[in-house]
């Protein structure tokens, strides 16, 4: 364990021999420069630069258009700022002082002078031809293949004098071999899915605004790559981000296969992965489309638990809106709530990635802004120790009273990224940490904050989950935030969770951390039950077939339901869990014999089978958070005689299924639709104080324009 507690910590330099991280000692106190670039209009220009003079010192603008330059030595400087189509500032006489920071705001003005083309070309004929080049230079794949970035718009980007205006994402061009594709290029990353991977061209070209009128209404600019491995526009995977392969429940004989066994799940990162990847302008792969977790974002009206029980089980039947001949069963779980005050003591320890590949605005400066968030919810009686990994781990913070909220924050500040990525050392480092400030009876427990890409030591997904496995038994619970795009590791990061008792959420943005740390704090922090397994036997009798809506991954044997070694899903305070069936109803007429020992068969169906008019039986089993023997709740559910519309809850959660099997592609999606969603959610969209449900609404016609958009290009 080693302990940075002065100066900033850089996780990329080494101490050769010992592999333990050493803090850089500067030579002598700095000053910061930072502020803001925007145009006349006060909107941001990202990708601006800015530059101090003597010194070169400088840094370009974020999407937001905020600009921050560390490590200025004390003095008086000139400050430049410019981007392609406005007027260079200069601002004369800036002071900066040591240990302060210096803000100076800039507002550029659009220049009227007619922009140059620069066009970036192999020894191949150029995408687009023209008459006369002004500036020429050569990206080829092989080139880009060497530079330190996966994408074209990255390669692209490190090309000097190459810029593309800020614009609309409808005002880009973009052509892959040739051919008009809708997306382009905005602050700093390409639209509508048309980025490729480096080695996936031959050639590309870049021209900024003013373009001729041959390429249309493209003000931003217009960009072209083609060659060996481009494509349309297609819903793929950007980076190298990974996900776990879903194979969709087929329909289930309940007489050969009467009893469905899963583990619940309360994780949400499905969803905001799938938002993300609309608001970008693309359709998600299918395999990051997991129905279950996008059901369970959005809170239900469930009964409260009242009992000794800290949750209570609903069910209910209704109509299935994609096939008008089934019915879908809703299996509905709430958690009981709890105040802030409420709340046991927490021993937290955050484990936040610091390596290189977390260097970009919506990784580690947005795992600052989300990590202050939680901090300001601290309590006197909580404690936090900070955990950073890069190249190696080690303790900036040691356990620290929720009360010292300044030095805590101080910590989170002083982060920067750089370095390759020792995710393992980091989580047994954290482990350590929090094993030795172990609170009895309270909230023990690391939270990890990455993007999920560990490439030093114990990396391997199965390595990972191993050490997570051997850990949770420290009575240390785990909770995993994924950040960024491009080398996303979904499908670790939801292992680690899985293994770890905790759960796993994407944030895309500083709203969702704000609903993870803020809204729902005693779920994401506080564990009511662990190890929660459902259990439901269906009557032949009643169900000709049953498909579970999602959950792929968290299918258990059917032994494991009574098996307290089998690891399951946690629930957390104020948490809801829903599960959907697609029912197949039976028809009477028909007799079912199949010897079985069970509640509706044995030797044949049982009295209650063939009379009864249940169609489940739903068995549940929890332990308490610190218990190792489970407890068994069950509950039977007959429909009533008379067709119902279903509750808000159902109709909402099968809205949100629907699309899920729309962004799927799934083969049973039978006549699933945009209208069929939007109808039902819109009934269904209740008081929705935060507005989730109503973004759900703008999503859903999001995918309407992007799936008409890649019909017509296919």
């Amino acid at each position: 364990m080693h302990a940075f507690q002065a100066g900033r910590w850089f996780p990329g330099i080494l101490a050769l021999g010992l592999g333990l991280v050493a803090p850089v000692v500067p030579p002598g106190p700095m000053g910061t420069v930072a502020g803001t670039v925007v145009d006349g209009a006060g909107d941001p220009i990202p990708g601006a630069q800015v530059q101090l003079d003597p010194g070169a010192r400088g840094a370009v603008a974020d999407p937001a258009g905020r600009y921050r330059i560390d490590s200025v030595a004390p003095g008086t400087y000139d400050l430049r700022a410019c981007f392609v189509g406005y007027r260079p500032m200069l601002v004369r006489g800036l002071r900066v002082a040591a240990d302060s920071a210096t803000i100076q705001d800039v507002t550029l003005e659009q220049s009227p002078i007619e922009l140059q083309e620069i066009t970036v070309v192999s020894a191949m004929n150029a995408l687009i031809p023209r008459d006369a080049v002004s500036t020429r230079q050569n990206i080829t794949g092989e080139y880009a293949g060497a530079l330190p970035t996966e994408r074209i718009s990255g390669a692209l980007a490190l090309q000097p004098g190459i810029s593309v205006r800020s614009g609309r994402a409808d005002e880009s061009a973009a052509y892959v071999d040739g051919v008009p594709v809708q997306g382009g290029h905005r602050g700093g990353q390409f639209i509508g899915g048309v980025d490729v991977s480096t080695g996936g061209f031959e050639q590309a070209s870049v021209t900024p605004g003013g373009t001729a009128a041959e390429f249309g209404n493209a003000q931003p600019g217009v960009i072209g790559m083609g060659g060996a491995g481009t494509a349309r526009t297609t819903p793929a995977t950007p980076g190298s981000e990974e996900y776990s392969r879903i194979v969709e429940h087929r329909f289930r004989d309940p007489v050969a296969e009467p009893l469905s066994t899963f583990s619940i799940d309360v994780d949400a990162a499905s969803y905001t992965n799938v938002r993300r990847f609309l608001t970008e302008g693309m359709l998600p792969p299918p395999d990051a489309v997991r129905i279950e977790e996008m059901v369970n974002y959005f809170p239900y009206d469930y009964p409260a638990p009242a009992g000794r029980h800290p949750f209570t089980v609903t069910l209910e039947q209704g109509a299935c809106p994609w096939n008008e001949a089934h019915r879908l069963l809703l299996v509905g779980l709430q958690g009981r709530r709890l105040d802030l005050d409420q709340l046991p003591p927490s021993n937290l320890v955050f484990l936040l990635d610091v390596s290189g590949s977390m260097d970009s605005p919506d990784k580690l400066p947005l795992v600052q802004q989300a990590f202050r968030l939680l901090v300001q919810q601290l309590r006197p009686r909580d404690r936090v120790a900070i955990v950073v990994y890069a190249g190696a781990a080690g303790l900036v913070l040691p356990s620290t009273p929720g009360s010292a909220k300044g030095t805590i924050l101080a910590a989170i500040d002083r982060l920067e990224a750089g370095g390759s990525t020792a995710g393992g050392a980091g989580i047994q480092l954290a482990y350590q940490v929090a094993t030795e400030q172990f609170q009895r009876g309270g909230n023990n427990r690391v939270i990890l904050a990455t993007d999920g890409d560990f490439n030093v030591g114990v990396s391997s997904e199965a390595e990972l989950v191993r050490l997570i496995e051997e850990k949770r038994e420290s009575g240390v619970f785990l909770t995993v935030l994924g950040f960024g795009t491009g080398n996303l590791k979904d499908a670790r990061m939801e292992q680690l969770a899985d293994q770890g008792n905790g759960h796993y959420a994407y944030v895309d943005n500083l709203r969702e951390a704000r609903r993870v740390f803020v809204s729902e704090l005693g779920g994401t922090l506080h564990t009511i039950a662990k190890d929660v397994k459902l259990q439901l036997e269906f009557n032949p009798a009643r169900v000709a077939g049953y498909r579970l809506v999602g959950y792929e991954n968290r299918v258990l044997a059917r032994e494991d339901f009574d098996d307290d070694r089998k690891d399951a899903g946690d629930l957390g305070a104020g948490h809801s869990v829903t599960a959907l069936y697609e029912i197949i109803p039976a028809d009477p007429e028909l007799a079912v014999e199949q010897p079985q020992e069970l509640r509706y068969q044995h030797a044949g169906l049982t009295e209650l089978g063939r009379t009864g008019q249940e169609w489940v039986t739903a068995k549940l089993r929890y332990k308490d958070p610190a218990g190792s023997l489970s407890r068994l709740l069950t509950a039977s559910y007959a429909p009533p005689q008379v067709a119902r519309r279903g509750s808000a809850n159902l109709r909402f959660a099968s809205a949100v299924a629907e699309f899920g099997l729309l962004l799927r592609g799934s083969g049973f999606r039978g006549t699933a639709s945009v209208e069929s969603v939007l109808s039902r959610a819109q009934l269904a969209l209740g008081e929705d104080p935060e507005g989730y449900r109503a973004e759900f609404l703008e999503l859903v016609s999001r995918y309407a324009q992007l799936a008409r958009q890649y019909s017509r290009e296919e």
